[in-house]
């Protein structure tokens, strides 16, 4: 029987995947060949569209039939040349074909031809192979299963509450945890950890006595081919099972984690594996007992192994409680330093997750040498959906292009792009790319509607990572406002193809990161964190502003990477100018590529980037009457918001570099 599409409460947004988006598809007449969840989730998809908009659906009519089809989704089980997730389609003789072997391949086939609209019945199309260059593509969700005192229900979640629990419950009704697996999987994306990172008592019992909640989870997911992931705490033998150590080695603990661990497999046979933050930020780990967190890992990947399971492990590991006045300790160095001698050291079945950037997810930082310097381990990118430093879905700020800029870039040198010349990119070095999610129970899904962008944008660049962002902005736009006139798809590129460079200019300026708010992390405070235990630090004084990371006098953080860039980021002669704050201490006269000296440099991108906010407010009300009325009206508050943060962002830089630096503006305005 054809599984329903899921139904959406009243009121709650559809975003890429509206009922219009399916039209081509569903006035056509379909053959639907094989069987299984998933195929039945792709009848359902077609029926649905068919019963909205008059087309036809059968199931295997046998032969001589003698009816036509427009469009044929097969499942051919057991072919060779075809992955779990590949699919083939091509067209010819007026028919559209979708083949498969695995029914995930059929589900992403089907929202392939969603994607191609009427161009997928239009003329021949020579039949192409469609593979997902990356296994794994991941959301890590930051959920509290209860409402935490300080982070309240989700860490550095600014779109509502949790879309999986709910009074410290899953929650009873799982429709739109279904609806936000088909969401995932129209864009990709084939795994999710449903809660938070820092494992709290109440998330860490998920493990065993209320895994029947994590169950049901899995179960409203699975349709979609989404595979369901935990995050747990290290410290789970102690906290959970009553012993008084969590040793790696000890094999009282290894025996503990492979009985916990298939208790999770009789509960959920498909599951994923786990997700493990651990000896970061006060978190539990194997260094309070002397061992790596190769040992750390292999213990959970032990445990997971005869399940098919993984152990996701992150590299976030650093000493949080630094002193400022320290110059030798750079939180920067701390993943590779960490890490890399244990290259070779995971097992098979671990991954190591590694943030894309050295320090935590600011609008710019150089690409993290950890990428470019373990052969021998698998690798994961982890990237940020949510914007905790790029606005918090209260500013538009698309972050495709950023991405795409990681993703192609080549740690052993030579030019972006695709393909191989000149080295491998990190998207050809990667097994998978992992953002933490930026959705919540918000009727818009992320708070911000335009944030829905970002969401999408990941996922399609976690199966292409050479994909040229704009053309994934392009698909999203026009199955987010499907039959869009041309006035709307121009304003839409408008405000969000130069989003982040925008958010770049009226806050950090040339790499330096970390002028937020302490805490929440929200607006403006130059010196917020200047004098922490964080780590996070811009020197800034009299006479210049940066971080020495140099090998020469430096923290010796530009070292870690390979040649050539090692070398370019050495010198201030050769490091990019977007990044020459994070490498180099320079003076306030320093001239840059574009000419400008530092200080008016910082000066001028932000009165640019006010007044880019303000042309995007204006570009956004002129269509008002192109937008729905709800959808509009979120928007153009958002924007009030962020043209008032953008405003205080460049009054309090501006004027705190001109009483550090005491060199006025060159046109005269009044900072």
């Amino acid at each position: 029987m054809p599984l329903p599409v899921p139904v959406l409460a009243e009121g709650v947004d559809p975003a890429w995947l509206p009922p219009a988006a399916f039209r081509p598809l569903g006035t056509r007449r379909t053959l639907i060949r094989g069987s299984g969840l998933l195929v039945e989730t792709v009848h359902g998809e077609v029926a649905d569209a068919c019963a909205r908009f008059g087309g036809r659906v059968d199931r295997d009519p046998g032969p001589g039939a003698g009816v036509s089809y427009d469009l044929v989704l097969e499942l051919e089980p057991g072919r060779g040349d075809l992955g779990d997730e590949e699919f083939v389609c091509g067209r010819e003789n007026g028919c559209t074909t979708v083949s498969a072997s695995g029914q995930s391949g059929l589900l992403y086939g089907l929202f392939h031809v969603v994607r191609l609209g009427e161009d997928a019945f239009s003329g021949d199309r020579a039949r192409e192979v469609h593979r997902p260059a990356l296994a794994l593509r991941m959301l890590d969700h930051w959920d509290n299963v209860a409402v935490h005192p300080v982070m309240g229900q989700v860490e550095r979640g600014y779109s509502g509450g949790s879309l999986f629990w709910e009074d410290g419950r899953a929650r009873g009704d799982l429709e739109r945890v279904r609806a936000y697996g088909r969401l995932l999987a129209a864009c990709g994306i084939n795994a999710v950890a449903v809660n938070n990172v820092n494992v709290h008592r109440t998330e860490a019992r998920l493990l065993t006595d209320r895994i029947s909640e994590v169950a049901a989870l899995a179960d409203a997911l699975r349709p979609y081919g989404i595979r369901t992931h935990l995050s747990v705490t290290f410290a789970a033998p102690i906290v959970l099972g009553g012993l008084e150590t969590a040793d790696p080695l000890d094999a009282r603990v290894r025996e503990w984690w492979a009985r916990a661990t298939a208790e999770v497999y009789a509960a959920i046979p498909d599951f994923g594996g786990y997700v493990v933050k651990a000896d970061s930020e006060g978190q539990p780990g194997p260094f309070a007992y002397g061992r790596s967190h190769a040992d750390g890992a292999n213990m959970l990947a032990a445990a997971l192994a005869p399940h098919g399971g993984t152990v996701h492990w992150r590299a976030f590991v650093y000493n949080h409680r630094q002193d400022w006045r320290d110059r030798t300790t750079d939180r920067a160095r701390a993943a590779y330093d960490h890490f890399v001698p244990l290259d070779g050291e995971f097992a098979d079945n671990a991954v190591l997750q590694v943030k894309h950037g050295p320090m935590d997810f600011q609008v710019r930082e150089p690409v993290s040498p950890v990428l470019g310097a373990m052969p021998g381990t698998r690798l994961a990118v982890e990237v940020q959906a949510t914007q905790e430093y790029t606005g918090q879905q209260r500013h538009v700020c698309w972050l495709g292009p950023m991405w795409s800029e990681v993703l192609r870039f080549r740690p052993e040198g030579g030019t972006s792009g695709a393909g191989r010349a000149g080295g491998a990119t990190v998207g050809d070095l990667a097994g998978g790319l992992v953002a933490v999610s930026n959705v919540g129970d918000d009727p818009f899904w992320t708070g911000h509607p335009l944030a829905q962008a970002n969401l999408y944008t990941v996922g399609r660049l976690a199966w292409q990572p050479d994909a040229d962002p704009h053309r994934l902005l392009d698909e999203w736009i026009a199955l987010t406002f499907p039959a869009a006139p041309p006035r709307l798809v121009a304003g839409l590129h408008k405000v969000l193809k130069g989003s982040w460079r925008t958010y770049e200019k009226y806050t950090a300026p040339l790499g330096v990161g970390f002028m937020v708010q302490p805490g929440h992390h929200y607006g403006p405070s130059v010196d917020g964190y200047e004098y922490s235990p964080w780590g996070t630090y811009h020197f800034a004084d009299r006479d210049g502003i940066g971080v020495d990371r140099s090998a020469a006098t430096g923290t010796g953080y530009a070292a870690q990477y390979a040649k050539p860039w090692s070398e370019v980021y050495e010198s201030p002669d050769t490091c990019p100018d977007e990044l020459l704050l994070f490498f180099h201490h320079m003076s306030y006269g320093h001239i840059l590529r574009s000419g400008k000296t530092v200080i008016q440099h910082i000066y001028d991108t932000h009165f640019e980037g006010v007044a880019e906010v303000e042309e995007a407010r204006e570009t956004w009300a002129s269509l008002v009457d192109l937008v729905d009325p709800a959808r509009h009206a979120r928007v153009a508050e958002r924007y009030e918001e962020q043209l008032r943060s953008a405003r205080e962002w460049r009054d309090q830089v501006n004027s705190y570099f001109f009483r550090k630096s005491g060199v006025a503006d060159a046109h005269g305005r009044r900072i």
